[in-house]
């Protein structure tokens, strides 16, 4: 395949994002764009600390405006070589941290260190080791899988043989090796959401940062997904994963970090959590919904917090387990409501993650 003059490129791209956006700017190709620097370089090695691949003490992010900060005083330390879950409620400050590891933002207070580089004074480098893959699709619709992998490339400073090589291993890497030459507005979702991940792949990136990246796909895609992801790792990529999915934390994550008004709130390994948080823990499975009243009245027995109630399951802690557990069995009885299972001390990652943050809905 002969790859087309960059200048070529730059042009037809701002003419595909003008035709498809109205003329308006596209976010999410402004921040994978953003990201970038076109300037061809070498990278110096990269310093990454045994510890950490990304260091943040005392971080904070003021926006005009705001009653509270986006990220008020995150201490977190993300140990290199893994895949790392970062969950949070919607307007928790997950983006707002991420934009501030990828140089999007800069940091209001504190510091910030990625891959061993300070964030104020080496954004350059940084960003140079990044890939972002970020939730909504951050590709040009009218450009084939091959063409939007050889842009993406040159913003990179990639060209010749080795942005052909790399633009080959990602479409392998992808499942599109024979899908190249077609436009990716004829692709399924589950095609674009691939050819978005591989995008993010092009530099060959340390670290890379996924954002809800199999939000709408079949089951089949999101496999596909996950097991291109350990793949990846296993060759010794860093990657940070967000998602409100709960099970493919448990199924993808080595450790993981819940962020909620700014601040986080728990961190470890899943086992980790799971443990810090199954004591009181009280699940009764039910043979039919409850009704309102019973609701309520569950709601007001003596102490217990995180309720969650969820059709026909009732979920809770409490500091007298026993006492508690024989108060929810009455009330169901008295109620002619049958149970189907009942289980103490024992939880899964989204109870945790509702019993921190609430089941409070968040905009």
């Amino acid at each position: 395949m002969r790859i087309i003059g960059e200048s070529r490129y730059f042009s037809k791209a701002k003419t595909v994002a003008t035709t498809y956006t109205g003329g308006a700017k596209n976010a999410n190709l402004d921040a994978r764009v953003g990201t970038f620097d076109a300037k061809p370089w070498n990278p110096p090695p990269v310093t990454v600390t045994d510890t950490a691949i990304i260091e943040a003490t005392g971080l904070h992010k003021n926006y005009p405006g705001m009653e509270r900060p986006a990220v008020d005083g995150v201490d977190l330390l993300v140990p290199p070589g893994k895949i790392f879950g970062l969950l949070g409620p919607n307007g928790a400050g997950k983006t707002t941290f991420l934009s501030m590891v990828c140089g999007l933002q800069t940091p209001t207070s504190g510091t910030l260190r990625v891959m061993g580089w300070d964030s104020a004074t080496h954004a350059h480098e940084i960003k140079r080791r990044i890939g972002l893959v970020p939730q909504d699709l951050a590709i040009y619709p009218s450009l084939s899988a091959r063409e939007n992998l050889v842009f993406f490339g040159r913003i990179q400073g990639l060209a010749g043989a080795k942005l052909r090589a790399r633009v080959a291993a990602c479409l392998d890497i992808a499942g599109l090796a024979d899908l190249g030459t077609r436009r990716a507005h004829t692709f399924s979702g589950g095609l674009k959401r691939r050819l978005n991940l591989v995008i993010g792949l092009i530099h060959e990136p340390r670290l890379l940062i996924l954002d809800e990246p199999s939000v709408g796909i079949d089951p089949q895609s999101r496999h596909f997904i996950h097991a291109a992801l350990r793949a990846l790792n296993r060759d010794g990529m860093s990657i940070i994963y967000t998602t409100h999915y709960m099970e493919e934390v448990e199924n993808l994550c080595d450790a993981l970090a819940i962020i909620d008004h700014g601040r986080i709130i728990a961190r470890g390994s899943l086992a980790e959590l799971l443990k810090q948080h199954q004591d009181g823990a009280i699940e009764v499975r039910l043979e039919q919904p409850m009704l309102p009243d019973l609701q309520q009245h569950l709601r007001s027995l003596t102490h217990i917090h995180g309720v969650h109630l969820d059709g026909k399951s009732l979920f809770l802690k409490s500091a007298q387990p026993e006492q508690t557990l024989r108060a929810i069995m009455a009330a169901l009885q008295q109620h002619h409501i049958g149970i189907t299972s009942v289980s103490m001390g024992a939880m899964h990652l989204e109870q945790v993650f509702l019993v921190l943050t609430g089941t409070r809905l968040r905009d």
